[in-house]
């Protein structure tokens, strides 16, 4: 739910995160639900998982500004970009977040932050030295969007799943590998069951990151799409985001891969990732983001609903 009133949101998208969360929610009460038939507690697991879900959570502002680089800037230090902040805080009637700036050549934007007081908005000087000023304000649009529908807080909390089970098969491993399953029972009867067990949480452990990483993918993919259109109707220029799409995916193209690996750790984050792709592959289902083909499509749909050709 948007905290902006004149950011709109897209029902047929938003009934799709709908889906995708749900999905996640059971596929987690479903874990649990065996973990509590074969008797066996992992509650140490789920504690450390929660306790990185509440750091991730609660500094995702600090550990994204610290990771990219960025820092605070003043109105007086950046005043293009405060300026432009304050345009599109007052027509979508949201409060105004940090402002900070990135001092890297990647052309590159990105919000974070786990609720609209606590935000950052996040430019880049590569960014801020290649948009024009429609383009930029777009692309800043496509941010807000983000902190209106608290993404970061979403997908933070949508992450957990995917982090415990994680968590679980790499336990699992390690005990294999440190003392074999079974965990030294004598009686052989006793042992093979508690082999099977195992065997089985493993196997199901594998099952459910390998789900819960495609349905955080894909509610990711959504929120893309979501800020992008919830962008481009506050700004009421499509076009103006679709020529920053295509104009930051072709810089980043020429940009050295070593100063593109630097970043990919962050792709997330980013308004586009550090290495975008344009066609639908079997990759785009890993991807945090819509391909660019995708993103232009929306857009183009977007002009025609304003009346314009697209």
């Amino acid at each position: 739910m948007s905290t902006a009133r004149n950011i709109p949101n897209d029902r047929g998208l938003t009934a799709r995160m709908f889906v995708t969360g749900l999905m996640i929610v059971l596929l987690y009460g479903a874990v649990i639900a065996m973990l509590v038939a074969v008797g066996i507690s992992y509650s140490i697991v789920l504690v450390m998982a929660a306790g990185i879900l509440f750091v991730q959570y609660w500094f995702s502002d600090r550990i994204a500004l610290f990771g990219m680089g960025g820092h605070i800037v003043t109105p007086e230090q950046a005043p293009q970009l405060h300026g432009a902040i304050d345009r599109l805080c007052a027509m979508a009637d949201m409060k105004k977040p940090r402002v900070a700036i990135a001092d890297t050549d990647v052309p590159n934007a990105f919000a974070t932050g786990r609720s609209p007081s606590s935000a950052v908005v996040c430019a880049t000087t590569g960014l801020m030295r290649r948009l024009d000023e429609s383009e930029l304000e777009a692309v800043l649009a496509h941010e807000l969007s983000h902190v209106a529908h608290r993404d970061v807080a979403v997908m933070t909390i949508a992450s957990f799943l995917g982090m415990a089970a994680g968590m679980v098969t790499r336990m699992m491993l390690w005990t294999g590998m440190m003392g074999g399953f079974g965990g030294g029972d004598s009686n052989d009867n006793n042992r093979e069951n508690a082999v099977l067990v195992e065997l089985a949480i493993l196997v199901v452990s594998v099952v459910v990151y390998a789900i819960s990483f495609l349905l955080t993918m894909a509610l990711s993919r959504y929120r893309e799409l979501a800020a992008d259109r919830s962008g481009a109707l506050l700004t009421g220029q499509p076009s103006a985001l679709a020529s920053a799409l295509v104009k930051i995916t072709g810089e980043i193209s020429r940009i050295p891969s070593r100063d593109l690996r630097s970043t990919e750790a962050f792709n997330a984050f980013y308004f586009t990732p550090a290495i975008a792709k344009s066609g639908m592959s079997l990759s785009s289902l890993f991807s945090t983001h819509p391909t660019l083909d995708q993103r232009l499509a929306q857009l183009a749909a977007i002009e025609a609903e304003l009346g314009r050709p697209s």
